[in-house]
């Protein structure tokens, strides 16, 4: 099966074929740094990060570039505010919004661009388009006007007679039409600024990215993607501006994740439900935060609720859970299937590609691999009843391979089953305040009570431990435990 993505521009599935064979461009609008990334910029890039481990997993070559909005009203507001720099706020949060992609298991892009480092291309583009008569100043203000641009509002399908001034847009007089967008801003006392043909200023937010995108994509690429509130107008003003200025279309694909709602509340500050990607971490695994939000197909909105985390915990239990199983009953050693991950094919793998083909959705694609989890499971209950055969074996290893495969793909699984379990016994422990010496000082104490064969204290002890979620494992050569 041929991969085939929803395209925002046609509003339906199509045949992916890249510009150049074998390549693929994709840029993705990243964040204004302002503040501390949420669950929102969580959800974005990890569908994005999820997208292109794929399409590397199936032989592409990707040149993937997500951008710093790094000079913005809101980052100038903050400064203001905190009394220090725009360049410090920016540093700040470029550095925070680095460690929580980290935190989270998200890939460094190929570029990381700067929309102050660019400062130039972007005035190139501006202009190109004042050249063309398409952008006029006022004031040492720089508009786009819309009017010249005849597929304004393709991709939203908004009509400019249908839209009305005054809601989402600011009625500014100055303007030839109220929709016309800022290119370029002129310098207000104490601001940044950049010397340019208009006087001092600096840019505006949708120029940044037509200008970053063509400098290191071309002036059309593959795939531009962001959350789907970045569709008007941001989305439809970049279209407009860089097919205006280079005469050619601008991305071929427009793919765009859904919003992430709270408790089945739309995010916002003013609710005091706008959860950070920093606090997040916190309480719960990389691995279960995107399993989570990847088991939902990435257009539809999903409710971040702390039932439906605890679920995607469990399921990361059962994945590690599995591998401990596997190397401890049939002697498979986990970690020489990590490093053949590559090699890893089969039926498993055909039907999460199957799944992942078909735009992406990866909320069928963990279906495949829990079903596979389930199966590998069942296995190695029969062999308890009556061994394993080699041949058992070798299906238990092809299919924990697929796993690999597949975890390597959704950007879980970076950790063995070992480091995995013993992070979450010392994170229960932190969390319930219980001093790890007094529970192995109560399994020495109810080792010798059965050796004396003292089962009433032994079973005593058992249930005071179970009542602190405690659980033991006895083995010929001594007794484990682990929190329920």
């Amino acid at each position: 099966m041929a991969l085939q993505i929803y395209n925002g521009l046609k509003k339906k599935k199509e045949i992916f074929e890249p510009i150049v064979p074998g390549k693929v461009g994709m840029y993705v609008c990243g964040p204004t740094v302002y503040d501390s990334s949420h669950v929102g910029h969580a959800r974005s890039s990890i569908v994005f990060d999820v997208i292109v481990r794929y399409l590397r997993a199936t032989g592409l070559d990707v040149t993937y570039v997500r951008n710093f909005t790094d000079i913005d009203d809101k980052i100038i507001n903050r400064a203001q505010k905190d009394g220090v720099t725009s360049k410090k706020i920016a540093e700040t949060y470029i550095a925070e919004f680095r460690s929580d992609m980290e935190s989270l298991g998200v890939a460094t892009p190929t570029v990381e661009p700067k929309a102050t480092e660019h400062i130039g291309q972007i005035i190139k583009v501006i202009r190109t388009l004042e050249e063309k008569g398409i952008a006029y100043q006022v004031e040492g203000d720089v508009y786009f006007s819309v009017n010249l641009f005849e597929g304004y509002g393709k991709l939203s399908g908004r009509k400019l007679e249908d839209m009305e001034a005054g809601g989402r847009v600011e009625v500014d007089k100055r303007k030839k039409n109220p929709f016309d967008f800022v290119l370029w801003k002129t310098a207000k006392p104490g601001e940044p600024s950049w010397g340019s043909p208009w006087g001092k200023g600096r840019p505006g937010w949708h120029i940044e990215c037509s200008a970053m995108s063509s400098e290191f994509l071309g002036e059309t690429f593959d795939i531009h993607g962001g959350g789907v509130d970045l569709v008007f107008p941001h989305h439809e003003n970049e279209i407009a501006q860089s097919e205006a200025a280079h005469g050619k279309a601008f991305a071929n694909y427009w793919i765009h994740n859904g919003f992430v709602n709270i408790d089945s509340e739309k995010m916002s500050k003013s609710l005091g439900n706008h959860l950070l990607i920093k606090d997040i971490v916190k309480k719960y695994h990389p691995d279960a935060i995107r399993l989570f939000l990847l088991s939902s197909h990435y257009r539809s909105p999903v409710d971040f609720t702390d039932k439906a985390l605890d679920e995607a915990a469990g399921s990361a239990d059962k994945i590690y859970s599995l591998f401990e199983r596997a190397e401890k009953e049939a002697g498979i050693s986990t970690a020489n299937l990590t490093a053949e991950t590559d090699s890893a094919s089969g039926e498993i793998w055909t039907r999460y590609a199957e799944a992942m083909d078909d735009d992406f959705n990866t909320a069928r694609g963990i279906g495949v691999l829990f079903e596979t989890v389930k199966n590998i499971n069942r296995l190695l209950d029969d062999g308890v009843a009556g061994g394993l055969t080699d041949d058992d074996v070798s299906a238990i290893t092809q299919g924990l391979s697929d796993i690999v495969r597949i975890a390597k793909t959704l950007g879980i699984m970076n950790t063995t089953h070992q480091e995995y379990f013993e992070k979450k016994k010392a994170k229960n422990l932190q969390e319930k305040s219980i001093d790890p010496e007094v529970i192995e000082g109560l399994i020495n104490e109810r080792t010798q009570a059965r050796k004396d064969k003292d089962w009433a204290l032994a079973d005593e002890i058992r249930n005071r431990l179970l009542e602190m979620n405690v659980v033991l494992e006895d083995k010929p050569d001594g007794t484990t435990w682990s929190f329920a």
